[in-house]
């Protein structure tokens, strides 16, 4: 008889989890969370990238990576509308962009023009989204790990 009463109320706990973790799901869909009312204010939206590392090649072989993290700006409508987010492009363009740049000098990155980079960034994702989506193109992160640097 008590193996029958334990039984019932570990199905009955169940049963009250199960339906209050379905009722916090269907509020939050409906009523939003603090990520939901970003995407309803109108104007401008910040997003951050994911983290890239673009390998420095150099004397035939990789010598390390520069690690970048970038931010954008961007009209939160267009965002909306667009099918491929634009962080997609803002993260192949900058890996392009490092990765093809001749001048870069990867040992003494305090010269390297991130006002161009970054302006060069925002250009050409504009062009490829064939609107002014992004308004302006934020370094977050930019260093240069050597490949001794680097724990294995």
């Amino acid at each position: 008889m008590q193996i029958v009463r334990l039984l019932i109320a570990g199905v009955w706990a169940c049963i009250v989890t199960v339906g209050a973790g379905m009722a916090l799901s269907y509020w939050k869909d409906s009523h939003g969370g603090p990520g939901a009312k970003l995407a309803h204010v109108e104007g401008l939206v910040t997003e951050k990238t994911r983290i890239i590392n673009v390998p420095m090649i150099a004397e035939g072989s990789v010598q390390g990576y520069i690690v970048a993290q970038f931010a954008f700006t961007a009209d939160s409508t267009m965002v909306r509308q667009q099918p491929v987010p634009p962080e997609t492009y803002v993260v192949d363009e900058a890996f392009r962009n490092i990765y093809a740049d001749e001048k870069l000098d990867f040992r003494n990155l305090s010269r390297y023009d991130l006002a161009q980079l970054t302006r060069t960034v925002r250009e050409h994702v504009n062009k490829r989204l064939q609107a002014d989506v992004l308004q302006d193109v934020l370094v977050q992160d930019f260093n240069y790990v050597s490949k001794d640097q680097i724990r294995r």
